[in-house]
């Protein structure tokens, strides 16, 4: 754990992508095999669950120091990080000759924690706390309350494993898919093996476009191009191999469960193809909201009325595999001309649909036509370079997202709240209200889009402007205003405004407009209507 807590620290106190790569591949060069495979799923969303629930470690750890539990709290809200304020305040270990235990070794103790009685619990962390000094214990916190964020990447790790072991990125990212574990892999098993292993299910690592910023007359000749509408659902990989099917999540998540109306596509597949396209729910002839598709997400049983009211199929965007063999070095138009056959054979529209080219002859066209993308139920166009092979990971150059213009209306921030982490002295967490008739109602939260300059000066207003305090919440004056932007807005029963954002955050600080000129809870209902 010393060492484990030493590359957190490292990797913590820089902004540099060298130099955190350099302190991954120092540790890996130290580090028993066991560990290796422990450092790499604490970095690639592969910790276990919560063990212990937060509200307890607070408890305890007032109990052992002596501090109020109301100033632990607020503690707390000031340090802006529940493990690191825990490790400040906790004593210093009782034995300078304590036994050193391995990464490994403390991520079992976590493991085994889980079946344990509350008491059990309470002793069992108490020990482990006197036990571990304040650095290793701001990473064992951070370990059992799951907000363990350090700023590293899938792709700095893949990077930084690739260098340890002398292997090509897109190897290590390839090898990294799939549903492994730390409890059965090895870090050989895993990347050091020949054989990549007999895990049917594995997905490819996906292709990521960023936004273009520049024209779409900066890309070149509009004929090496190809443009499909941009869809708001689940990126996933649809894969069938020896007769078993799976449907993975960009966040690597296995989704076949939870989506079975799509059983009744798979006899119409051949073996050996990974389709790489958007989950959507979709009826009557055009997609649904995203705030449909999460009616879905998480739900262990999947109803018959939400298969009626919710159905969902695959927009295919692109083909991986075909007849077992690997197509991504392969370039677009071929691949989209074998997509398209696929998809043909398979006959089952209602489960599987090609996602259509937007048709234009000019980048004129097809801005014009990027203008008509709200009216197709999509979030804008996606740009792809014809001749381009299927990358891993966010890549500038072949792959673009060209997102309509979002959403705007001005609202009054009312109350605010500390971030954390780094913004923990900062109020940085906003909640903006619109006006309905002679009172403003609060409709969403946002938290980016300001500079840091304008967030400091934000943040000193707040504290001379608050009204009321409630924990770590303040309520404000009435008077500053925002812009707000948001890529969709649908009806909601759990908001006292009847509507949802989608994707809120601030455009800009509206210091040209006073608080009676903000927009209305009206112009929102007209925006849902339209």
């Amino acid at each position: 754990m010393r060492h484990f807590a030493q590359l957190v620290t490292q990797l913590d106190q820089t902004n540099k992508t060298n130099a955190k790569v350099q302190a991954m591949v120092a540790y890996l060069e130290q580090a028993e095999e066991e560990d290796k495979i422990w450092m790499m799923a604490m970095f690639s969303h592969r910790r276990p669950r919560r063990s212990v629930k937060t509200s307890l470690m607070r408890e305890w750890a007032s109990e052992i120091t002596g501090i109020p539990l109301w100033l632990l709290e607020d503690s707390y809200h000031i340090v802006g990080d529940l493990a690191e304020t825990l490790a400040l305040l906790l004593p210093p270990p009782e034995d300078e000759e304590r036994e050193e235990k391995s990464l490994r070794e403390w991520m079992q103790f976590l493991i085994d924690l889980r079946d344990k009685d509350e008491a059990e619990k309470k002793t069992a962390l108490t020990q482990a706390w006197a036990q571990l000094t304040q650095r290793e214990r701001f990473v064992f916190n951070k370990l059992i309350t799951g907000g363990f964020r350090v700023g590293v990447s899938q792709k700095l790790l893949v990077k930084a494993l690739a260098r340890h072991t002398g292997m090509d990125e897109n190897a290590v990212a390839h090898r990294l898919m799939g549903s492994w574990t730390p409890e059965s892999s090895s870090f050989s098993e895993l990347l050091l093996s020949e054989d990549i292993g007999d895990d049917l299910s594995k997905p490819y690592p996906f292709y990521l476009a960023y936004q273009l910023e520049a024209k779409p007359q900066d890309l070149g000749n509009e004929n090496d191009w190809q443009a499909e509408w941009k869809w708001d659902g689940i990126r996933s990989q649809l894969i069938k191999r020896q007769g078993e099917w799976y449907l993975w999540s960009r966040g690597e998540e296995l989704i076949t469960d939870k989506f079975p109306e799509l059983q009744e596509l798979i006899p119409h597949l051949p073996d050996g193809v990974a389709i790489d396209g958007e989950l959507l729910p979709y009826k009557d002839g055009r997609p649904l909201s995203f705030q449909v598709l999460q009616t879905r997400i998480g739900r262990k049983n999947i109803s018959k009325k939400i298969l009626s009211e919710a159905p969902c199929l695959i927009m295919a965007y692109d083909l991986l595999e075909w007849e077992g063999q690997d197509l991504r070095q392969s370039p677009m138009s071929q691949r989209r001309e074998l997509l398209e056959k696929l998809v043909q054979q398979s006959n089952q529209d209602h489960l599987l649909k090609l996602s259509p080219l937007a048709e234009f002859n000019n980048w004129d066209e097809l801005a014009a036509l990027r203008e008509e993308a709200r009216e197709r139920y999509s979030e804008g166009l996606m740009l792809k370079k014809k001749s381009s092979d299927y990358k891993v990971g966010r890549k500038k150059g072949d792959w673009w997202k060209w997102k309509v213009d979002p959403l705007t209306v001005d609202a009054v921030m009312i109350y605010a709240q500390r971030g954390h982490g780094r913004r923990a002295n900062l109020f940085s967490d906003y909640t903006f209200a619109v006006w309905d008739g002679d009172k403003l109602v609060p409709f969403t939260k946002a938290y980016s889009g300001l500079t840091d300059v304008e967030m400091g000066k934000v943040d000193a207003w707040i504290k001379k402007n608050t009204l009321e305090r409630f924990g770590p919440v303040r309520s404000v004056k009435a008077e500053l205003v925002f812009e707000i932007g948001f890529e969709g807005i649908n009806r909601s029963k759990r908001h006292k405004s009847g509507v949802a954002l989608r994707f809120p955050r601030m455009l800009r600080w509206r210091t040209d407009k006073k608080a009676e000129e903000a927009n209305t809870l009206e112009d929102l209902h007209i925006l849902l209507n339209e």
